[in-house]
């Protein structure tokens, strides 16, 4: 999947700390379909494991990771 993939919806979770990150991406991953595309973007420096260690757990794949000084980007895809 190209990293200009267009997200289906983003999830903002700038100036926010764990576990509020991750317990929003969770949240919108459970109302997603299969297939659709979650762009996240955080800046809390737990958010990169802890997004990773939610994905591997629920079986999502990530896409891509970027950072740019303190922020985080993640695009994930809900396949199941």
């Amino acid at each position: 999947m190209p990293e200009n993939a267009k997200p289906d919806r983003t999830v903002d979770c700038l100036g926010l700390f764990c576990p509020e990150p991750v317990f929003r991406v969770r949240m919108e991953l459970d109302n997603m379909k299969v297939g659709e595309i979650i762009e996240v973007l955080a800046d809390d420096p737990a958010a990169e494991e802890d997004i990773k260690s939610l994905c591997k757990r629920l079986g999502q794949e990530i896409l891509s990771m970027t950072k740019e000084d303190s922020k985080i980007r993640f695009v994930i895809k809900k396949v199941k």
